[in-house]
């Protein structure tokens, strides 16, 4: 041990020699002479931190970015009045001291908004510092940009933009060091600006040093904001915290000393300390738990740390539990166990709550050293240790930071590219004019975005204009774009709007304004229709309007009246076809009774042959009809009903109606049932489909129908709402057997999940 300390002494002397030999500053700032001794201190102080972690050979580069920082900013102030290469200086020292980075990411904090406040190019940077370098100011100049006025009112988006946006996670951590600098001096600022830019660092910058693991920044920022967005509950709680030290201080030592005698009787090396709890994390407590100072949970909190790392440092964390616990009484709803599971940080250490004298609560904490120098230090701590075997149930995103950061300096851009597709590969995030962010899935277009903001936006969408470039409907939005909606009066929506958006939102509003559209469109059709009939001495019947919907070839009325609002049929049309055609295919019918009766089976099911059915047990009892309301089909269970005047009706025993007949006209009920026939149909049935919409399932549906089982399909449709679909098709099958194939064939398709035979 005494060995390897020497080794580090004399290896800090070689560099300290080598930092002897570096040429003295160039100073190219105003009032040079004045300043001199304060730059040149700076600039040693930033030396000394980046000692530990950088090679010896880059203290040049260190330099060079310090003297081109100077040269180019100058005597330039800040809004806090500081000067900008101080603050650049003070930055780099952060990601030095604080975060532990190395030479590209400190070249990269020193000039780290020079692209986006000096007129310096990322040519100019490039060749003086490398295309490292480069690419890490390109991000930070990317998220420099970013409007962050509205941004607390989104704040997750606004964090998840950000990420999304970082080309490398290093950007990220400079970014942080930069927001701390400038919190550490926000006090500088006019204090009208001061709640702002606090409340913006709480909600955005503070969550993300806590998912990097980077808890000491994490804790300095939301104190420093809290100190500024909320100064008279920060003030009042240090009053209280004060008020109650001593008092807390004797508390805690009188319950540390059982604790202390016991795990020395059991041969632990250990550390007890009583941990200090932050301002901001006792008022979030207090707000969280609904609850006054005095009953947080964890006023009275210790960690006991062991001294010793060894290989079974999880199980002496886990002996030292059963030791505490057995002399005080734990609360097991308050257990966190972070040594089985770490956190996505890496963070490591086993929590839980035990009733201390008094009935107080106290918190416990209990790690290893390596576990509280990664928890306290963060991503600092992390590349000393390279604990790659904590890094298989982590978040993948943040298990690729921690891989990224101990592997190299700086990843190629491809790898960065990839972990940042891994991360949010189905989300982007955009801002509106007003700076909110709306977060939509990967391939969003301009139709997508607008009706996020409103269906009526949606509907009357003509286009759009993205970083004040227009574009059309169909434009696919980018991370960060700033996406303002342009609209028209006269604009309506069209069916192959469908086909321009991802979102089940758009997909399903899409559709509602259209059949809207078409019921508002109908209406009119059917008073042109009324007007048509009047002028031709005809009645507005059903008996007409069902001729007419079969010589054109309709599904139904409601498609007429539509085709004659749109002008896709003419009026004169109407006239022709009662005029002209419609006598004609009657004067047909008249001459060939037999292609009547085909017609009339077809399309109603009406009359069927006497052998396929026995009525009352005989075959020849005359003209029958099956039943609309259930449609059965050859292989059903059926019954015969005597209508009144109407000859007999054949129905399914499962029918709707069958109950209601049998139990009030029981006396009109006769038996029937199925003769074996070679032509059993054909047979009209309606099956109704439910399940996962997913993409192209309407084309597999209807493939396997028409394509594989070559079944006619008379009808169908669709329709989509909250990721799930249900439709309707209407099929022609010879008996009950193909029907019962076809069904079990629907329910193979992937996403069906339910199908139902309707009357």
């Amino acid at each position: 041990m005494r060995g390897e300390r020497r080794k580090e002494r004399g290896e800090r002397r070689n560099k300290c020699n080598q930092l002897s030999l570096i040429s003295p500053l160039s100073f190219q700032m105003n009032n040079t002479d004045k300043y001199r001794p304060q730059i040149r201190l700076l600039y040693r102080e930033l030396l000394s931190i980046c000692l530990p972690v950088i090679p010896p050979g880059d203290l040049r580069t260190i330099r060079s970015a310090y003297e081109f920082v100077l040269a180019t900013y100058q005597d330039k102030r800040m809004e806090s009045g500081e000067y900008y290469f101080v603050h650049c200086v003070n930055v780099a020292k952060i990601v030095a001291g604080e975060i532990g980075l190395g030479t590209d990411s400190i070249v990269g904090a020193l000039l780290h908004n020079i692209l986006y406040k000096a007129e310096v190019t990322e040519e100019t940077i490039s060749e003086k510092f490398g295309r490292k370098v480069a690419f890490l100011l390109q991000g930070l100049t990317r998220i420099a940009g970013l409007s962050t006025k509205r941004s607390s009112l989104n704040a997750e988006n606004f964090i998840q933009l950000l990420l999304t946006l970082s080309p490398d996670v290093h950007v990220i951590l400079i970014k942080l060091a930069d927001r701390l600098e400038f919190m550490r001096k926000i006090d500088k600022l006019p204090e009208t600006l001061r709640p702002q830019i606090a409340s913006e660092t709480s909600l955005l910058y503070a969550p993300i040093a806590h998912r990097l693991g980077l808890y000491h920044i994490k804790t300095e920022l939301e104190e420093l904001s809290m100190q500024y967005a909320f100064p008279e509950i920060y003030y009042d709680v240090v009053r209280r915290l004060k008020e109650t030290q001593e008092a807390r201080e004797n508390y805690i030592r009188n319950f540390i000393v059982p604790v202390e005698k016991e795990l020395k009787r059991h041969g632990f090396d250990c550390e007890i300390r009583g941990r200090p709890k932050s301002v901001s994390s006792i008022w979030s407590k207090m707000k969280k738990q609904g609850v006054d100072f005095d009953e947080v949970y964890d006023l009275f909190a210790i960690r006991i740390i062991i001294n010793r790392i060894r290989e079974s440092e999880k199980a002496d964390c886990w002996r030292i539990y059963s030791i505490v616990t057995n002399l005080y009484q734990p609360n097991p709803k308050r257990l966190r166990d972070w040594l089985t599971t770490p956190k996505a940080s890496g963070y490591e250490s086993l929590h839980t709550t035990v009733m201390g004298p008094d009935g107080k609560w106290v918190e416990i904490q209990i790690r290893t050293k390596r576990m509280d120098e990664i928890a306290e230090s963060g991503g600092a701590a992390h590349w000393r240790y390279k604990e790659s075997a904590l890094e298989k149930d982590q978040d993948s995103w943040i298990s690729r930071i921690r891989q990224t950061l101990e592997r190299s300096e700086s990843p190629n851009a491809e790898d960065s590219r990839k972990a940042k597709l891994e991360l949010y590969s189905k989300d982007i995030f955009v801002f509106t004019p007003k700076g909110d962010i709306k977060k939509l899935p990967q391939g969003a277009s301009i139709l997508d975005f607008a009706y996020e903001v409103h269906s009526s936006i949606g509907n009357s969408c003509t286009g759009g204009k993205v970083n004040n470039k227009i574009v059309p409907l169909r434009y696919v939005l980018q991370n960060g774009d700033v996406v303002d909606i342009i609209t028209a009066k006269t604009q309506k929506p069209k069916s192959h709007w469908i086909d321009y958006v991802v979102t089940q939102k758009a997909k399903s509003k899409i559709r509602r304004a259209i059949k809207e559209l078409q019921f508002r469109e109908a209406d009119q059709g059917k008073e042109i229709l009324k007007r048509k009939f009047g002028q031709l001495k005809l009645t507005f019947d059903n008996e007409n309007i069902d001729k007419l919907v079969t010589y054109f070839k309709l599904s139904d009325p409601l498609e007429l009246y539509h085709h004659l609002a749109i002008g896709k049929i003419d009026p004169m049309e109407i006239k022709e076809f009662f005029v002209t055609a419609g006598p004609e295919i009657e004067k047909a019918k008249a001459l060939d009774t037999g292609l009547l009766e085909r017609i009339e089976s077809e399309i109603h099911q009406a009359v069927r042959p006497d052998d396929l059915l026995l009525i009352d047990g005989k075959s020849d009892i005359g003209v029958y009809k099956f039943a609309r309301c259930c449609n059965p089909v050859f292989g059903d269970e059926i019954f015969g009903f005597v209508t009144v005047g109407k000859g007999i009706r054949i129905h399914r025993e499962t029918c709707p109606n069958a109950f209601q007949m049998k139990m009030r006209y029981g006396y009109r009920i006769i038996q029937a049932k199925w003769v074996k026939a070679d032509d059993k149909g054909p047979f009209w049935v309606n099956l109704q489909i439910m399940g996962d919409d997913q993409i192209g399932i309407v084309n597999q549906v209807t493939h396997l129908i028409s394509d594989t089982m070559r079944i006619n399909m008379r009808s169908f449709s669709f329709e989509s709402k909250h990721n799930k679909f249900e439709g309707t098709i209407q099929i022609l099958v010879k008996d009950i057997g193909q029907l019962n194939f076809v069904t079990s064939q629907l329910k193979k398709v992937s996403g069906v999940k339910k199908i139902k035979r309707l009357k």
